[in-house]
């Protein structure tokens, strides 16, 4: 092994700051672990730390990214959950467990890799064994990376919080990574699923992974379509992936009894909905900051035990994250990942 290697680092907020820098290959201490990355997932939340910082106490140069997938190189004293040689993949919220999220009414909790913890988008990173979990042995490491956020927020959404049973019907909004999630594991658990987005070629897409709806949102009310599929019944479960007034959308798509997993802010992180039908309806709005490292766990042994295969859009190597993020902006069917072996 080296003792040098590769990252992305940036001096300043602002993609323009993205540098491709040598840096020493970190050593792991009492507890921790040498992961040699092959595998780096982006997601939208990756492109907005990059270009606003989202108000977080990022610390330069910063290393951007959260969801890896690798191998452990090397183990520190006292390691036991892992060994030399084993695939592994990150958690999003390194110290979240189980239960209830850290944090208080005051401050939520946000404390991310890619965020206030170091990123990913290197060559080998160095992390404590409890943020880490055993990769899935049915997914290749490409595709292994692209679990730890878009797959954990719609497992958490839908199954930890959402209690999916077969035959509810699921409203997933959009294509990207977090949807065609969503769409995968309804349907892994026996839902009916509806898919909303702005173009045909997607729906399409969609309907050969299994989506029994597609609804085209620039060809009609894609709300009275919702109604007219499911013969005025509603949703049961709305994956909320735009924010903003979109909520409101969401409330009238909304089956009595409904739950509304509010994930996106692709409109704006302050929401709308009209309040006569929230109450009427006995809505459920759930928000979702994506999961604990036990549901990561559970959704781990889903995948290998259905042969679930995420979705994705496209592989760019470590060189080409500018290109990557420009993809992001344009809109991806599924997740983009970046190769670093």
């Amino acid at each position: 092994m080296s003792d040098t290697m590769q990252r992305w680092e940036m001096d300043e907020i602002g993609r323009e700051r993205l540098a491709l820098k040598t840096a020493p290959v970190p050593m792991p201490q009492a507890g921790e672990v040498l992961v040699k990355v092959s595998a780096v997932s982006l997601n939208y939340r990756d492109k907005l730390v990059i270009d606003s910082g989202m108000g977080l106490p990022l610390e330069f140069p910063f290393t951007p990214g959260s969801d890896l997938a690798g191998t452990v190189s090397a183990a520190g004293e006292g390691v036991t959950r892992f060994a030399q040689g084993d695939k592994v993949i990150s958690t999003f919220m390194p110290g979240w467990i189980d239960s209830a999220p850290l944090g208080s009414a005051r401050i939520p909790p946000y404390k991310t890799l890619g965020g206030v913890y170091p990123g990913v988008l290197a060559q080998y990173v160095v992390f404590p064994e409890e943020w880490l979990v055993h990769a899935p042995a049915s997914l290749d490491l490409a595709q292994a990376s692209t679990l730890p956020c878009a797959g954990l927020t719609a497992w958490f959404a839908l199954i930890e919080k959402g209690m999916l049973q077969a035959g509810e019907i699921v409203l997933i909004e959009g294509t990207g990574g977090v949807a065609l999630f969503g769409l995968q594991i309804a349907k892994a658990h026996g839902a009916q699923t509806i898919v909303v987005s702005g173009s045909a070629e997607k729906l399409a897409r969609v309907k050969a992974l299994g989506s029994d709806h597609g609804i085209d949102r620039t060809a009609e009310d894609w709300v009275e379509a919702v109604y007219r599929v499911t013969d005025d019944h509603g949703a049961d479960h709305i994956l909320e992936l735009v924010g903003g007034a979109h909520l409101g959308k969401a409330v009238q798509a909304a089956a009595i009894g409904g739950r509304i997993h509010q994930i996106g802010v692709l409109e704006g992180f302050e929401v709308a909905a009209p309040v006569g039908p929230l109450m009427l309806k006995n809505l459920t709005v759930q928000g979702i900051g994506v999961g604990h490292r036990s549901a990561l766990e559970d959704l781990v042994a889903m995948v290998d035990r259905t042969g679930l295969k995420p979705v994705i859009d496209r592989r760019y190597p470590l060189a080409e994250l500018p290109a990557a993020l420009d993809h992001l902006d344009r809109g991806a069917f599924g997740k983009i990942v970046i190769d670093l072996v």
